[in-house]
């Protein structure tokens, strides 16, 4: 079912090879975290369909807006990614749960799950890279938005902080 939506989201791309590129980073280091930091099944498999579908929105909100900021795909993403979802076998429970993490995926307060986490620090190993984040920015991401010991290796191991 990975790999039927990683198609599925790659299709709505519309050949966007850049944000093609950044949701398969983000879903492998999002898949790595998760399976090294243990999660069960059912949670692996949230996290791993949130991370393909965190940036759903990019393409309707740089048409929209003319941006990409984090909050309008926050907004616009939810109901794109409930809408993507009913074309896959997936439970309420979990479409609900994938739908509120893309629409968590830039908010960095009252973080609860592993899953949302999780998906924050994948997509900030990424980002990182995208955008040339300073070494100082980094290693104070690393102090305040990484709590996880996978992720912190990550972090570690990509930029040497």
């Amino acid at each position: 079912m990975i790999a039927k939506l990683m198609l599925r989201m790659i299709q709505a791309s519309e050949g966007n090879r850049r944000d093609i590129e950044h949701f398969v980073k983000v879903h492998n280091y999002a898949r790595t975290i998760g399976k090294l930091e243990g999660l069960p099944e059912d949670a692996q498999l949230v996290l791993e369909m949130a991370a393909i579908l965190h940036d759903i929105a990019c393409p309707l909100c740089r048409a929209k807006y003319g941006n990409t900021n984090g909050k309008l795909q926050e907004l616009e993403g939810m109901p794109l990614a409930k809408a993507l979802l009913q074309e896959f076998a997936v439970s309420d429970r979990q479409a609900e749960q994938v739908v509120w993490l893309v629409g968590h995926h830039h908010t960095l307060t009252d973080v609860n799950t592993p899953e949302h986490r999780i998906l924050l620090e994948a997509d900030y190993l990424v980002n990182a890279g995208e955008g040339g984040y300073s070494p100082e920015k980094i290693m104070a991401a690393g102090e305040m938005l990484f709590k996880t010991a996978a992720g912190k290796a990550l972090l570690k191991a990509i930029y040497q902080v």
